[in-house]
C-alpha cells in the first residue's frame, strides 16, 4: 500500500484542497490482488487504490465513458494474417495504465484509508490523473494512448477503434489494444522494436516477448500454426461449478433438448446459473463448437429452471472431455473443405443457416453463420432472430442478411489493414428460395412479407460484390450454430470449425 501510495504521489495524481460545500466527493478503497503467471505461480502481491465510481454523478464529475476493448473478431483476423504471413507476435503490458490518463472533469476524492494527512484531515483530493474505478478512467487512458500512437505514425481504425495501423515505406504494423494489454505484429521486426522503445518513453511498458497468453487465452505453437486455448479458464470454471470429476460427454447439447420457459421446476440458485452461463459466454471466444448451446441457455437467465441447469451442466461436461481443444489458426490453407479447397489466405468464405421457428415460446428462428479467411475461422454467430419469420425462406434470408452485414464489416476492416481481396466473397446457403431471392428481383410470392432492409443483399449481388451459392444441407457448416446435432455429425462439423487439440 505504501509503495502504491508513493507512486501516486510521484505521478501527481491529486492535490489536497479544502472541501467545497455541496460538491460530490467520491469514496475510495484499497483492492488487493495476487498476480500469477499462466502456470498459476505467484508473481507478486499488489495493492491498488480504487475509486468507488458508482458514487459518481453523471454531468457533475463524469460525462462520456468508453472502454478500449478490441473486438474478438478483429483479434482472430489479425492473428490469422500474422500467422499466414509468418510475422512475429509481440505482447506488451502497460503498468498502471489508468493512472496515466488526464482528467478533464473536476473530481473530488476522499483521502485514501490509512493515509489521511493528520494536518489536514478534513481536506479532500482534487484529482488531476485518473484512478481505477472512475467511470471516465478507461476513456482518459485511451485518449492518452491514442495521442501517443498518432505521434508515432499509427492511424486509428474506424471499423474497430481499439485497432491501430502503421503503414509507411513498405512497413506494415498492426496493434491490438485491450485496455492495458497490447499485441503488436507486423512485417518489420526492427520497426516493432523501435515502437516498443518509443512507447517506453511515454509509459512504463513491460515487454512480455512473444505472444503466449492474452485475455485468458493461451497462444500455443503447433508447428507453423498456432492454437488458441482456454484450458486454464475452463478448468477454473469446472471447479467453480463443482464438475471437476464429472463424466465427459461427446456433444454440448442433446438432440432431444427442447428448452422452454417454465418447462420444469424453478432452479433454486438463479444467481449461480447466471454466473456460470456468463462465464460460458467468454469460453466461446475460442470454442465456436459450444456457441449454439450457450446461446440457448442464455435465453433463460431471468427465470432458469432445473432443466435449463441440466443443459448447462451438459455443456460443462462436454468441455471437460474436450478441455485440451482450442481454435486452430493455420499458416497454410488446406483442402479440408471442398467448398473452399482452392482458397488462398485473403479469400473470404461464409456459410449461413437458420432453424425456422425453432423456439417453442415465441416461434422465432435461430440464425447462424461462419466466416472464414482462407481456411481460418474468424467470425461466427448463433443467435435468435429479432422477428418472427412466416416461412423458412424468410428465416434463411434473414440469416443470409446477418452474414452479409458481417462480411461487409470484415471487408472494410481488411481494407484498413491494407489486405487486398482478390476475389468476391462467397456466401453458401442451403435454402434454394433464399439463394434465388438474393439474385432474382422478381420473386413476389415469397417476398411480400420480407422487410425491406434485408434486400441490401440483392444490391450486393447485383453490384457483383458478393456471390451467393447453394450448398447441400449435408455440407452446411452453419448447421452447428442453429440446432442440436447427433454426435457423429457434430464431431464432423467441429473439425471444420478448426477446433483441434493442443500440441
Amino acid at each position: 500500500m505504501a509503495e502504491e501510495y508513493s507512486a501516486l504521489m510521484r505521478n501527481g495524481t491529486w492535490s489536497l484542497v479544502p472541501r467545497v460545500p455541496g460538491s460530490n466527493v467520491v469514496d475510495c478503497k484499497w483492492v488487493y490482488k495476487i498476480k500469477r503467471d499462466p502456470q498459476g505461480h505467484i508473481q507478486r502481491y499488489k495493492a491498488r487504490l480504487c475509486a468507488k465510481g458508482f458514487r459518481q454523478q453523471q454531468g457533475i464529475d463524469y460525462a462520456d465513458t468508453f472502454s478500449p476493448v478490441v473486438k474478438a473478431t478483429t483479434i482472430r483476423l489479425v492473428l490469422s494474417l500474422a500467422v499466414t504471413q509468418q510475422w512475429p507476435l509481440r505482447q506488451l503490458d502497460i503498468q498502471n495504465a489508468f493512472l496515466h490518463g488526464d482528467l478533464q472533469e473536476t473530481v473530488y476524492l476522499q483521502q485514501p484509508p490509512g493515509f489521511v494527512d493528520p494536518a489536514k484531515p478534513d481536506h479532500v483530493c482534487l484529482l488531476h490523473k485518473s484512478l481505477y474505478g472512475l467511470k471516465q478512467a478507461p476513456r482518459a487512458w485511451f485518449h492518452q494512448l491514442s495521442t501517443t500512437l498518432h505521434k508515432l505514425g499509427f492511424q486509428g481504425s474506424k471499423t474497430d477503434p481499439s485497432l491501430f495501423v502503421y503503414s509507411s515505406g513498405g512497413t506494415l504494423l498492426y496493434m491490438l489494444v485491450y485496455v492495458d494489454d497490447i499485441v503488436l505484429t507486423g512485417n518489420n521486426p526492427q520497426v516493432i522494436d523501435t515502437v516498443v522503445q518509443q512507447l517506453g518513453h511515454s509509459f512504463p511498458v513491460q515487454d512480455m516477448g512473444r505472444l503466449s497468453y492474452f485475455l485468458g487465452v493461451e497462444v500455443l505453437q503447433k508447428g507453423p500454426d498456432i492454437l488458441l486455448s482456454q484450458q486454464k479458464y475452463i478448468l477454473e470454471l469446472l471447479q467453480k461449478a463443482g464438475l471437476t470429476d464429472s463424466k465427459p460427454l461427446s456433444s454440448p447439447i442433446s438432440t432431444s433438448a427442447n428448452l422452454a420457459l417454465g418447462d420444469s421446476p424453478p432452479f433454486d440458485n438463479p444467481a449461480r446459473y447466471r454466473q456460470v452461463v456468463g462465464a460460458l459466454q467468454y469460453a466461446t471466444l475460442s470454442r465456436p463448437d459450444i456457441s449454439y448451446a450457450v446461446n440457448k441457455v442464455c435465453q433463460f437467465m431471468h427465470f432458469p429452471t432445473t432443466n435449463h441447469w441440466s443443459t448447462v451442466k451438459r455443456i460443462l461436461r462436454y468441455l471437460k472431455g474436450t478441455i485440451s481443444y482450442g481454435l486452430l489458426v493455420q499458416q497454410n490453407s488446406s483442402p479440408v473443405l471442398h467448398a473452399y479447397a482452392d482458397a488462398t489466405f485473403n479469400t473470404l468464405t461464409a456459410f449461413s443457416d437458420a432453424d425456422w421457428a425453432g423456439c417453442p415460446d415465441d416461434r422465432r428462428s435461430t440464425g447462424g453463420y461462419a466466416i472464414y479467411l482462407g481456411t481460418n475461422l474468424v467470425s461466427w454467430s448463433a443467435r435468435k432472430q429479432k422477428t418472427v419469420s412466416r416461412s423458412s425462406t424468410e428465416s434463411e434470408y434473414k440469416a443470409l442478411a446477418d452474414a452479409v452485414a458481417e462480411l461487409t464489416w470484415l471487408q472494410t476492416l481488411l481494407q484498413e489493414l491494407h489486405v487486398p481481396i482478390q476475389t468476391v466473397p462467397t456466401l453458401w446457403c442451403d435454402n434454394l428460395g433464399a439463394t434465388y431471392l438474393s439474385a432474382n428481383p422478381v420473386f413476389h410470392a415469397r417476398t411480400k412479407h420480407v422487410e425491406v432492409d434485408f434486400h441490401f443483399v440483392r444490391e450486393k449481388v447485383a453490384k457483383r460484390q458478393l456471390s451467393v451459392q447453394f450448398i447441400s444441407t449435408d455440407d452446411q457448416i452453419a448447421d452447428v450454430f442453429t440446432k442440436p446435432l447427433p454426435s457423429r455429425r457434430f464431431l464432423n462439423l467441429r473439425s471444420k470449425l478448426r477446433v483441434a487439440s493442443r500440441p
